[in-house]
């Protein structure tokens, strides 16, 4: 007789730990082991686990509100937004439940503002290795044959290019290309990061042809790589960009940020969503934007990143038949393996140290910003024991 079908989907290859508690860079197991979490939840902890002014305003909340229809006025999405406008580039704010949401409404934003432009711009650029959410829209979009397989026909319009092919984006970017979305930094694709020469030259390509510049700062937005948002390292700003993760704090809470130009085609009844800039995750979005922004939390960010980096660089010397080199920027790094990925990462997770894989053979390190230098040093000394029992 056949087994019964999963009562829960089975999607997902899950690894047979359940995690009951967390505390800062820690997860509690439901044997009462402690794990140190290199991973945030895929960089969506970025305040640690069960952050005290974090509680504190989402239990306050809760007392209060929990969601009203976006038909009404909500004063902590109206708040929020304002402080993200003044924050970053960004004229206005649309809120979502997820990265892949805001993704969906990045394409919607940019078919609609080429409509009414009375332009046939039908082609928006993308790169391999590109993650921008498992929507059919989103897949579309990263042109993964691992992701789309099967699930066709997908949304036309889409054309990927080679990461880091120069040639190919001047061959491709001209006046029929309506947009080009990309990552600062690969999350899922490797922890690859875009060069800040290559941002600046994509953003001038952009200006000389009219294309729109899609930023998808889900991973690596929000604080990660110790500014509050990656492009700024480059000194460009995009047309739209895409947030979720980190912002939230845990909670469920994505958004597009958007020019007036940009976004000024999205009118009333062209979007909507039931529960986007809900009450409850405004109030936490509101205190973590207020965290990261308070005086010396970036610098505070980069400061640990560089220690994380050099302590892996000493890692790779000591470990070189696993190890090749270390990627990625701030709090946002990778460990390109020698030997498979996954076998370092259960191999860490034996030691109690948690991380996540990625692509092109690559661990990725997301700490909690918060994590402390005793921190950042335990774990070190987890991964290197963790590389010694696999030498």
């Amino acid at each position: 007789m056949n087994a019964p079908f999963p009562a829960l989907l089975p999607t997902y290859n899950r690894t047979p730990l359940r995690f009951v508690r967390g505390a800062g860079s820690w997860l509690i197991e439901a044997s009462g082991d402690r794990y140190l979490d290199l991973t945030s939840g895929i960089a969506v902890n970025a305040l640690g686990h069960a952050h005290p002014a974090l509680v504190e305003v989402l239990k306050a909340q809760a007392e209060a509100l929990w969601h009203v229809s976006n038909l009404y006025a909500i004063p902590a999405q109206e708040a929020l937004a304002e402080a993200l406008v003044e924050h970053t580039f960004a004229d206005t704010v649309f809120f979502t439940n997820s990265g892949t949401e805001a993704a969906e409404l990045a394409l919607k934003m940019v078919r609609k503002y080429w409509h009414d432009q009375g332009q046939q711009r039908p082609t928006i650029l993308t790169f391999e290795g590109a993650f921008h959410g498992r929507s059919t829209g989103a897949i579309a979009a990263a042109g993964s044959e691992k992701m789309t397989k099967g699930f066709g026909p997908l949304m036309p319009g889409f054309k990927t290019l080679p990461w880091g092919d120069h040639d190919a984006l001047r061959a491709n970017l001209d006046e029929t290309v309506a947009a080009v979305m990309i990552e600062p930094v690969q999350g899922e694709g490797g922890i690859r990061p875009l060069p800040d020469q290559c941002l600046k030259g994509l953003r001038d390509l952009c200006d000389q042809t009219g294309a729109l510049l899609v930023l998808d700062e889900v991973q690596c937005g929000m604080g990660r790589t110790g500014r509050l948002f990656a492009h700024e390292w480059a000194g460009i700003t995009p047309d739209v960009m895409m947030v979720a993760k980190g912002i939230g704090g845990g909670f469920p809470l994505g958004a597009v940020l958007a020019t007036a130009k940009a976004a000024a085609a999205m009118t009333a009844g062209t979007h909507g969503s039931t529960y986007g800039g809900n009450p409850l995750a405004c109030a936490v979005g509101a205190k973590v934007l207020e965290i990261m922004t308070t005086e010396g939390f970036l610098d505070g960010v980069s400061g640990k990143g560089a220690l994380l980096r050099q302590r892996l660089e000493g890692l790779v010397a000591n470990h070189p038949t696993l190890f090749e080199a270390v990627r990625g920027a701030g709090l946002m790094l990778g460990l390109k393996c020698r030997a498979p990925n996954t076998d370092i990462v259960k191999a860490a997770q034996a030691q109690h140290l948690l991380t996540v894989p990625a692509a092109d053979n690559v661990i990725r390190l997301l700490p909690p910003l918060t994590i402390s230098d005793e921190e950042i040093a335990e774990a070190m000394q987890r991964l290197d024991q963790a590389a010694k029992s696999l030498s």
